[in-house]
C-alpha cells in the first residue's frame, strides 16, 4: 500500500482554523516529497482551486504524485474537466490523478442553485464525455445529459487516471467498468472490504479492465489517549457524519462514534495496527489526512507524520 498525504489546512505547518495559502500548500507538498511520500491529494471544496493548486504544485515538485480528492462534476462541464487536468498534467511532467465525484445535494442544490436529480446518470453521463477525451482527445456523444462533438490536444499530456469517488453498489460498479479506480473518505476497513473493493473489483474485471486502484482517505492521529483521540476525531469531523453518503458507509462499518470510529488513531502501534487493515482489506494507497489531539497540536502532528514516514 502506498502512502500519500493530504493537503491543507489540517497538515502539518498550517494555522488551524486559517485558510491556507498556495504558497504554504507548496512549502506541504514540498516537504512530502523530501520526506519520500508516494503523493499528495487536495479537497475542493470553498478554498483554493485543487488542479489549480495541483497546476502550480507540480512546477514546485519533481517526483511526488499529485491527485484531487474530489472535484465536483456538476458545476464543470466534462469538456472544461478534461481540458483543465490535461493542463494539470502538462504542468506537472504528467503526476496528476483526476479525482471526481458528486459532492452531495446540501450543496450542488442549495449552495449552488443546480439539480441534483438522478446524480448516478449524471456520473455515467458525464464519464461518457470526459473518459473518452482525456483518453483519446476526442468525442462525439448523445446521451441523456450532454450532446459534445470536441476535441482536444494539450501539449506534453498523457491521460491521467480518473478516480471517482464511489460508495453506492451502482457508482462502485461504474467507477470500476469506466474510471481507473476510486477515493474514499470515512470508509473503515469492513466495508472497504466487504462491500467496496470486490465490487469495484469485480466490476473492473467483467470489463476487462485493470485492477482498480482503491485509494484510501481517513484521518490519522498518532496519541497516547486513543479514546480522547477519537472523541477529537469524532468533534473535528463531525460534518461528515450528517451527510447521508457518509453516514450510510458509517453506519455499515457499525460506527457508534460516527467519524470517531472509523479515524485511524491511538499509539504509534494501533495506528500502525489499523493502517495495516486497511491494507490487508485491499487499499491501494492511503492518503492520511494528519490533525492534532491533545494540547500540544506541533508535536501531535509530528508524531503522526514520523509514524508514517517510518512506514514508507
Amino acid at each position: 500500500m502506498k502512502i500519500s498525504l493530504g493537503l491543507g489546512e489540517i497538515a502539518l505547518g498550517s494555522t488551524e482554523g486559517m485558510a491556507v495559502t498556495l504558497a504554504e500548500l507548496v512549502s506541504q507538498a514540498q516537504e512530502a516529497e523530501r520526506d519520500g511520500f508516494h503523493g499528495a491529494y487536495l479537497a475542493n471544496i470553498n478554498g483554493l482551486d485543487a488542479m489549480t493548486a495541483c497546476a502550480v504544485i507540480g512546477q514546485a515538485t519533481s517526483t511526488i504524485q499529485l491527485g484531487t480528492g474530489v472535484v465536483p462534476t456538476y458545476p464543470r462541464h466534462p469538456v472544461a474537466m478534461a481540458q483543465q487536468a490535461l493542463t494539470v498534467q502538462a504542468a506537472s511532467g504528467n503526476r496528476f490523478a483526476l479525482g471526481i465525484g458528486l459532492s452531495h445535494q446540501i450543496v450542488i442544490e442549495n449552495m449552488l442553485g443546480l439539480s441534483y436529480d438522478k446524480p448516478f446518470s449524471h456520473m455515467r453521463d458525464y464519464l461518457g464525455v470526459l473518459a473518452p477525451l482525456i483518453r483519446g482527445g476526442v468525442v462525439r456523444v448523445k446521451n441523456d445529459s450532454f450532446q459534445v462533438n470536441s476535441y482536444l490536444s494539450v501539449a506534453g499530456a498523457v491521460p491521467c487516471p480518473i478516480l471517482v469517488a464511489a460508495l453506492a453498489p451502482k457508482m462502485l460498479a461504474l467507477a470500476g467498468a469506466v474510471a481507473d479506480g476510486t477515493v474514499t473518505w470515512m470508509v473503515g476497513a469492513r466495508t472497504l472490504r466487504e462491500h467496496v473493493v470486490p465490487t469495484i473489483t469485480a466490476a473492473a474485471a467483467e470489463a476487462g479492465r485493470p485492477a482498480p486502484r482503491v485509494v484510501v482517505s481517513v484521518p490519522v492521529a498518532v496519541h497516547a489517549d486513543e479514546a480522547e483521540a477519537r472523541q477529537a476525531a469524532a468533534e473535528r469531523f463531525a460534518i461528515y457524519g450528517q451527510l447521508p453518503a457518509y453516514r450510510r458507509m458509517l453506519d455499515r462499518e457499525g460506527a457508534d462514534q460516527g467519524p470517531g470510529t472509523v479515524a485511524v488513531v491511538g499509539s504509534a502501534a494501533r495506528v500502525r495496527e489499523q493502517l495495516e487493515a486497511l491494507r490487508d482489506a485491499g487499499a491501494t494507497e492511503l492518503v492520511a489526512a494528519c490533525f492534532p489531539v491533545g494540547s500540544d497540536r506541533k508535536a501531535s502532528l509530528q508524531g503522526t507524520r514520523a509514524l508514517l514516514r517510518q512506514m514508507l
